[in-house]
């Protein structure tokens, strides 16, 4: 039954447009620009929905940028420029050779994009799609922000194989992110965390599980998302029925903190006004903070903190006691430790004054062991941890009896109500604290 089911939806989303075939827009000619000091400093689409321009950023600066124009919510799907902010005075241009160049106020071309003819480029638009294309005068396109994305796709976008989207940053620094989504050229698709400053792939924490059979990722015009296979068939990212796309907006990014979420927003006001955010219609993975990181890198949250889903099951990063966020700005930086750490001494009983431990319940760094001791109690691990000077925390187990010493850095923390771990942080105590002068609580 099952098999029929999913036969008969492969046959119905393969039967769907993914692409409008005839659409009319407005052409941006040759030799046109627009600057962020003009009152309006972007280009719309045909039905208004996009925009392609200067979006403000903050103070001074803009980000040229593709965002929904016509809602309260003017949410970002593209940016240029790796999503590096530009000051006043800078200008986007259709060269008469056909180049989309964007300059600074001093005429310096930071940033174009790289068609593989622009010799051919007749005129560009901003369509209904909210595709960004360099067209030949026959309608071709040499050049399109859909095929070249940045965290965002779109209903009637396609990935083609080698093709990915980075994550930003964080919620406001759009440039570069931890965090990418790549088809594979095998048809495998999967998501990584990134080593920056370089471009190297850690371990994979989501895979599609489609090595040599996928060959598309298709996000089409009524709101499905699926891999196309070499078989004919689909293999759909998720079992929901999506809303109409005549009655709300779509998108599906690959947020800043690792997680590809699909989103909708009414195109029309409701009763009770626009709502304040996007809602998620469905997200992958369903928990990052217990997915499976590899041996290397700090998972979706920084070093030394520990990831826990919130309220709205998005994963929120946090400090252990006596740490606080190395950027009060960014929580996804990670912890550092508020306090002087254990000097290595041959007296025990020297290393373990001024010093305790505190009891964090479901709470578990899988990584950074260099100790596991088996049939003994969460009281022994306690002492053991308290009187090594290399142990930064330690994990018991409720109702076992292992004992996991950890080592500086404490690395992809996660709290999850089903996990019997429970960590134990070593800290100063407040008195040592406070003769030190420094502060136990995490900011």
């Amino acid at each position: 039954m099952a098999s029929l089911f999913q036969y008969l939806l492969c046959m119905v989303l393969l039967q769907l447009p993914l692409f409008i075939s005839a659409q009319t827009y407005n052409n941006i000619t040759l030799g046109s620009s627009i600057s962020n000091l003009d009152e309006k400093p972007y280009w719309t689409s045909r039905s208004g929905d996009f925009a392609f321009g200067f979006h403000p950023h903050h103070k001074d600066f803009f980000l040229l940028a593709i965002w929904y124009a016509k809602i309260p919510v003017k949410t970002i799907v593209w940016t240029a420029n790796d999503g590096k902010p530009v000051e006043r005075g800078a200008k986007i241009q259709l060269t008469s050779n056909g180049v989309l160049s964007l300059t600074t106020s001093n005429g310096t071309e930071i940033w174009k994009a790289e068609a593989i003819d622009n010799s051919q480029v007749a005129y560009a638009a901003i369509l209904d799609t909210g595709n960004f294309v360099l067209s030949t005068a026959e309608s071709k396109f040499v050049w399109a922000t859909f095929d070249n994305p940045t965290d965002t796709i779109l209903p009637n976008q396609v990935l083609d194989l080698g093709n990915k989207l980075s994550s930003r940053l964080t919620k406001d620094d759009y440039t570069v992110g931890r965090f990418e989504f790549v088809l594979l050229g095998d048809g495998n698709l999967v998501f990584y965390t990134i080593a920056r400053p370089t471009e190297k792939r850690n371990e994979p924490y989501w895979a599609s599980g489609t090595v040599d059979s996928g060959t598309q990722l298709e996000f089409n015009q009524s709101g499905y998302i699926y891999l196309t296979l070499k078989s004919g068939g689909i293999r759909s990212l998720s079992s929901e029925r999506p809303v109409s796309t005549e009655e709300y907006y779509q998108r599906a990014t690959l947020d800043y903190d690792g997680v590809f979420r699909q989103y909708t927003y009414p195109k029309s006001s409701p009763t009770n006004g626009w709502p304040e955010s996007w809602s998620t219609f469905w997200s992958l993975p369903q928990d990052i903070c217990t997915s499976s990181f590899g041996e290397f890198g700090s998972g979706v949250c920084g070093f030394n903190s520990y990831c826990k889903l919130d309220k709205d099951q998005r994963p929120e990063c946090l400090c252990p006691p006596g740490y606080s966020f190395i950027d009060p700005d960014n929580s996804f930086k990670g912890c550092k430790p508020n306090f002087v750490q254990q000097v290595c001494k041959a007296d025990e009983s020297r290393i373990v004054d001024g010093f305790e431990m505190q009891v964090l319940s479901n709470t578990d760094w899988p990584f950074a062991d260099y100790e596991w001791f088996k049939s003994v109690n969460q009281d022994w691990c306690e002492k053991t941890c308290l009187k090594d000077c290399f142990c930064a925390a330690a994990i018991s187990r409720r109702g076992g009896d292992d004992c996991w010493l950890k080592k500086f850095p404490l690395s992809r923390g996660f709290m999850n109500p089903s996990s019997d771990r429970i960590a134990l942080i070593k800290i100063q105590t407040l008195e040592h604290l406070n003769n030190n002068g420094m502060n136990l609580s995490a900011e």
